[in-house]
């Protein structure tokens, strides 16, 4: 085997695919391996003082699930609830967690070489949620860490488990 299709074939396995989506006019993508099901948008149950983003959660088959607005988080497009909005399940450490959007786009395969490093300014949120930007069809898709957002202090849907030697 040359050098050339050895270095073709490592750099191929380092392909990711993600789940591009839009909000506003914009267009994101997370990692296809966090996501459970995409489904529509349903009638939620409040949770009192959760912050406007968080739209309150529904019952999905036996898992209380909360409903995060994207929209509203990265202020981002209008935030209408229709038979066309998308909620997006992902399941993040172990929790399922539905994220609202406006639609859903196609399955985006990446290379580390096709992922640009995050800015530090200039986007509509913090960049510590970002994984980063890529080129794709003349359009700027974000690459969004939805990990890193899903436990977030700021949101706290879930807690990440650390051990403490203190603790035991």
């Amino acid at each position: 085997m040359s050098e050339a299709v050895l270095q073709q074939a490592v750099s191929a396995s380092k392909e990711s695919e993600f789940l591009s989506f839009i909000l506003g006019e914009e267009h994101y993508a997370l990692d296809i391996t966090t996501v459970k099901e995409i489904r529509g948008y349903e009638q939620v149950t409040k949770i009192a003082n959760a912050p406007s983003f968080i739209k309150g959660v529904i019952n999905l088959r036996g898992d209380i699930v909360p409903i995060v607005d994207l929209r509203l988080k990265f202020n981002v497009g209008e935030a209408t609830y229709n038979q066309f909005t998308i909620v997006i399940m992902l399941n993040v450490h172990d929790r399922i967690v539905g994220i609202v959007v406006d639609g859903v786009s196609d399955v985006i395969r990446l290379s580390e070489g096709d992922i640009l490093p995050p800015p530090e300014f200039g986007v509509s949120f913090d960049s510590k949620y970002l994984h980063g930007l890529a080129d794709i069809d003349e359009n700027m898709v974000i690459l969004v860490n939805i990990e890193s957002l899903i436990t977030s202090n700021e949101l706290g849907l879930v807690e990440t488990k650390t051990a403490s030697v203190e603790e035991e």
